[in-house]
């Protein structure tokens, strides 16, 4: 009896995007991951142009879908970003196709009567609107969304902010380490909530979830704006509980007195190696008769403070390897986290 034998082929490497500033490797593990790319108060009368991992994106409404697709027009490579917005879709700004939903070409203004070709429609990827933002991944194996998850959002006593976005020309896994860090805020953001005085880091432990790791500790440092006055006042205390979701989300929810929460996402999204763009939802249970604009106001300036470091930074990229920089035992949230993406096959980011 004749045998046979079937060789196993490995799957076909992923078209990587023009000009990648990452490992061709690393790319395609952190392309499988979900990630936000746009405000979904952003998308209205015309395309709105993003980028996610160095692929460019448009992001354009057809009817009552979205679409979420490469920003190149398969016909002559111009952005449809450059177009215009219409009924059945978006026009290309160059020669009037237009496409609808799906990203499938629906019309040829030079051949108006003539079958389109499969070639003519465009790469499309799924998406999902979830706390106020859209979330993508280019390279999706049609399981359901992974999204990371946020507490409280959707319970009805507390009030949901999405913060306009800020752009950290700086790279994702430094701005996401440094928004797990615990011992910067009496450095760092001394004109925000922290205390030059208290900057002793309590003994903390960091435990392994199904997608990273969270930490809780108790702080007398604020996350809020408490005010000069209430700083350092005796039995001033809160928990801090991170939950961090890899490769670049986590949210940080703050136990207040009398059972007040804040929480706040930080979901840093990697425009290329070298550019994070931060997304940052909000849930809180008080004061929310106040002005949103004051709540925008406040955590720019936090922002602010985070991106001059790590735009500073040096290696610009996240060193995986342990040995490569000192640590404190006040590290143990960026040790986890550097662990983690070890744990994920990631070696290194930039490609030089």
């Amino acid at each position: 009896m004749a045998t046979s034998s079937v060789s196993l082929l490995a799957p076909p490497e992923p078209e990587l995007p023009r000009n990648c500033t990452f490992d061709g490797g690393d790319w395609a593990i952190l392309a499988q991951h979900w990630y936000p790319i746009a405000l979904a108060r952003d998308v209205g009368d015309k395309p709105l142009s993003t980028k996610l991992l160095d692929e460019p994106l448009v992001i354009y409404r057809a009817g009552a879908e979205l679409v979420v697709a490469r920003d190149i027009c398969p016909h002559r490579g111009v952005p449809l970003s450059m177009g215009t917005q219409v009924e059945g879709g978006v026009t290309c700004a160059y020669h009037g196709l237009r496409f609808g939903a799906g990203g499938r070409c629906n019309h040829v203004p030079a051949h108006p009567d003539r079958d389109i070709p499969a070639r003519l429609n465009l790469k499309s990827y799924p998406h999902v609107e979830r706390y106020g933002l859209i979330w993508t991944c280019l390279l999706h194996d049609g399981g359901a969304p992974v999204i990371p998850d946020m507490p409280h959002w959707d319970e009805a006593e507390f009030q949901q902010i999405v913060c306009p976005t800020i752009d950290i020309f700086g790279f994702a896994g430094r701005q996401m380490e440094g928004f797990l860090d615990v011992a910067h805020f009496a450095f760092v953001h001394t004109d925000t909530f922290g205390d030059a005085n208290n900057a002793e880091v309590p003994p903390y432990k960091p435990a392994k979830t199904e997608h990273g790791f969270e930490v809780e500790y108790r702080s007398s440092v604020g996350n809020y704006p408490i005010g000069v006055t209430d700083r350092g006042k005796p039995g001033f205390e809160w928990l801090r509980h991170f939950r961090t979701h890899l490769p670049f989300t986590a949210t940080l929810e703050i136990h207040f007195p009398d059972a007040a929460r804040l929480v706040i996402m930080n979901a840093a999204s990697p425009v290329s190696a070298r550019v994070t763009r931060l997304f940052a939802p909000i849930a809180r249970n008080f004061d929310k008769d106040l002005p949103v604009q004051d709540v925008y106001d406040f955590n720019r300036r936090v922002f602010e403070e985070d991106k001059a470091i790590v735009e500073a930074q040096m290696p610009e990229c996240l060193p995986l390897d342990p040995m490569m920089e000192a640590h404190i035992p006040a590290d143990m949230s960026s040790m986890a986290y550097r662990r983690g993406l070890r744990d994920m096959g990631l070696s290194r980011f930039f490609t030089a």
